[in-house]
């Protein structure tokens, strides 16, 4: 009876909310633990789950461990579950009304200097390399826009790209002539792919069988590369160092805010934390002496 609770629940969020499959899945995996817990505790309909059990099952997430983080996104799982059954009359009281997230401290984005971009670049680079080095710094775009980007996303002749981002919201983002170089050169090497493996594959990205790029084929490329400048750099490391570098350049906040596509300014302001944070290692590495 749960399951087939669950599982309404998330077809509620895939067709009324419109979140991601990532998004989904990710509520899927925080609720099925929770009640995979329930049942060890002969817990097996939702009546029988109180407040109690919701606060023991959050205990041991701590005494096993588990980040801040993570708690923190299971306990927002199961707060948007019991509201949405509550407010569905599946039950008449909702546990999780009051559960209490923990406080997550601030910690800033790591980014790579410009000097650092431009030896990633320096690198000698494929076809296939270079164009997502160029979309993911260039454009900012977070891994799962960049390997869900169609064909027809593109607009080379007017320099602009659209994405879906998170909650499947669309947003249009200019790229510079070096992103649309890279993009001809990469769209010659995979037509003559498409054309080998005799393949109708409308995905911009796909890989040399022919198949759409995975997410984990990109972090595997960005990894290798961050190796060869000795750092640890991640897709999102190059999202993050997109939007200081701008910021840093005199990009105005708003502007940034549209191009990263958050929906709230104040998760772009954080950047604005790494460029003071920065100015100041640089001024006091100059006047040390």
């Amino acid at each position: 009876m749960i399951m087939q609770i669950l599982a309404e629940y998330l077809d509620f969020l895939e067709v009324e909310k419109g979140l991601s499959q990532n998004t989904i899945d990710a509520y899927r995996r925080d609720l099925n633990d929770f009640f995979e817990y329930c049942h060890l505790k002969g817990l097996d309909s939702m009546e029988e789950i109180k407040r109690n059990n919701l606060n023991n099952y959050v205990r041991e997430l701590r005494e096993k461990e588990y980040s801040t983080t993570s708690v923190t996104r299971k306990i927002a799982s199961l707060r948007g579950f019991y509201k949405w059954a509550c407010s569905n009359e599946i039950i008449s009281f909702n546990p999780a009304g009051t559960l209490e997230q923990p406080k997550l401290p601030q910690k800033l984005p790591k980014v790579v200097s410009v000097q650092e971009i431009n030896e990633i670049f320096s690198q000698k680079l494929n076809e296939f390399e270079t164009v997502i080095f160029e979309l993911l710094y260039g454009c900012g775009l977070r891994v799962s826009e960049l390997v869900n980007l169609k064909l027809n996303d593109i607009d080379l002749s007017g320099k602009f790209l659209s994405c879906f981002g998170k909650g499947s919201k669309e947003r249009i983002v200019p790229f510079g002539e070096k992103a649309k170089s890279a993009i001809r050169n990469y769209l010659k090497i995979r037509d003559y792919a498409a054309k080998k493996y005799d393949i109708d594959n409308k995905q911009f990205l796909i890989n040399d069988n022919g198949k759409k790029v995975t997410r984990q084929e990109v972090y595997e490329i960005v990894s290798l590369m961050g190796k060869k400048i000795h750092k640890h750099i991640s897709p999102h490391t190059l999202r993050h160092s997109f939007a200081t570098h701008l910021l840093e350049n005199g990009a105005d906040l708003r502007v940034v805010q549209e191009l990263l596509g958050h929906s709230n300014v104040a998760t772009t302001q954080l950047y604005t934390h790494i460029s003071k944070k920065r100015l100041k290692e640089v001024y006091f590495a100059i006047n040390k002496g």
